[in-house]
């Protein structure tokens, strides 16, 4: 994949088949220690540990639909050849965590993307789901929890074109924040 916000929205998508209803998206940019993480957090199914130590190949699925899962083991691979790895936590009954590390300069890094459509393609297209997102760069943080989110507006919903509007226009604005240095 060429962006991480692909990787990103495959980890979130797999959360969502797996029942979550609660998703906690954390990113971490760190350039003193050269290090960019994301973990996905949910409370899904999970995994007994002799599948959560099989995810990362690709002829291992739950899937009934195709008989190969390339996610997990793509953004491996991705995570590898940037210096980093991916770890995946699971439990039966009390969720899933996976979490992707890559050095942050590495050349082979792919970049962010498009994070607020990523974000966005969860958020509205889950009504069920609750994401927290929390996004640290360098100690600046931008945070987002659509169950505060969804409280604040009560009947209006999240897909209402003004709040829609809003949304996308308070990611873009609260990741372009992340980038720019302090003064």
């Amino acid at each position: 994949m060429r962006e991480l916000a692909l990787h990103i929205l495959d980890v979130l998508e797999n959360a969502v088949e797996a029942g979550a209803t609660r998703i906690t998206l954390t990113i971490e940019e760190d350039s003193s220690c050269d290090r960019f993480t994301f973990t996905v957090r949910d409370n899904g199914r999970g995994m007994p540990p002799e599948l959560a130590a099989r995810v990362l190949d690709p002829f291992v699925t739950t899937r009934q639909t195709r008989h190969v899962g390339l996610g997990l083991p793509l953004l491996a691979a991705a995570a590898e050849r940037a210096g980093g790895g991916v770890q995946v936590r699971s439990e039966p009954g009390r969720g899933t965590e996976v979490s992707a590390t890559f050095r942050l300069r590495h050349w082979d890094r792919a970049p962010l993307g498009d994070l607020p459509g990523t974000l966005l393609a969860l958020i509205l297209g889950k009504e069920g789901v609750h994401l927290t997102y929390l996004h640290r760069v360098d100690g600046r943080e931008f945070r987002l929890d659509t169950a505060e989110l969804r409280q604040a507006l009560g009947e209006v919903p999240l897909t209402h074109p003004s709040v829609r509007r809003w949304l996308q226009e308070y990611l873009q604005e609260g990741i372009a924040g992340l980038e720019r240095p302090v003064e």
